[in-house]
């Protein structure tokens, strides 16, 4: 796996994890996400864009799960019953697993009962890139590819068609936020082995991108969008 760093940038060290305050809730039952209704999608991509600035103000769990919904979801079922999502992957193996980042803790979605499991018990936001803003935002994003899901894609296909279905998934989260007012950044700029030792994953399991979601900065509503 490549690593994606700036040029004329060296690799800083890895900021230390943070502990949470009060015990972290084991299971994060998300409300019912909406599936309808919203802003248009033409207006949404008219919105769209990349922010670095971000309050520290947190979301709440309807937002929260309207967010990791739109991202990776349960939109419907196919003609045999089969639960299918909000962006697509090759062979509908949804290799690709999203980790939340929170100052509770870090868990997992499940998107077919729609909530988070907790993973660690510990704030990991701020292990989640290099770049100034991360950790500061209420939600970091990662997108962790699921190798092992991938047994019927050739050995050398399986990141590239992993980064592809990431891919997919960043865009939706970029329009929702779009559409709901949120600031977003994609980022790349990651160290894979220690988060991916932090976050204590298999070694088929590979962090491929990830992506901060927050309010937006009072200085940057300010300017021109």
């Amino acid at each position: 796996m490549k690593h994606f760093f700036r040029l004329g940038t060296t690799t800083p060290n890895a900021t230390q994890a943070r502990p949470v305050h009060g015990e972290p809730t084991p299971r994060i039952v998300l409300p019912p996400p909406l599936s309808s209704g919203g802003m248009p999608i033409l207006d949404a991509f008219s919105k769209r864009r990349t922010t670095r600035r971000f309050a520290p103000t947190g979301l709440d769990d309807a937002t929260l799960g309207q967010l990791l919904w739109a991202a990776n979801g349960v939109n419907r079922k196919d003609p045999e019953g089969n639960d299918r999502r909000t962006a697509p992957s090759v062979l509908a193996l949804h290799e690709i697993q999203i980790y939340v980042a929170l100052a509770r803790g870090m868990y997992l979605y499940d998107p077919l009962q729609h909530g988070l499991d907790l993973v660690i018990a510990a704030d990991l936001r701020a292990l989640t890139g290099y770049q100034d803003f991360v950790g500061e935002a209420p939600v970091e994003l990662v997108y962790v590819a699921d190798l092992a899901r991938m047994q019927d894609i050739a050995s050398s296909q399986r990141e590239p068609f992993a980064y592809a279905s990431a891919g997919a998934i960043v865009q939706n989260v970029y329009l929702f936020c779009a559409a709901a007012g949120l600031a977003v950044a994609a980022r790349s700029w990651l160290n894979r082995s220690t988060l991916g030792a932090e976050m204590r994953l298999s070694r088929d399991s590979v962090p491929v991108l990830a992506q901060t979601v927050g309010h937006f900065d009072a200085a940057d509503l300010r300017e021109p969008q």
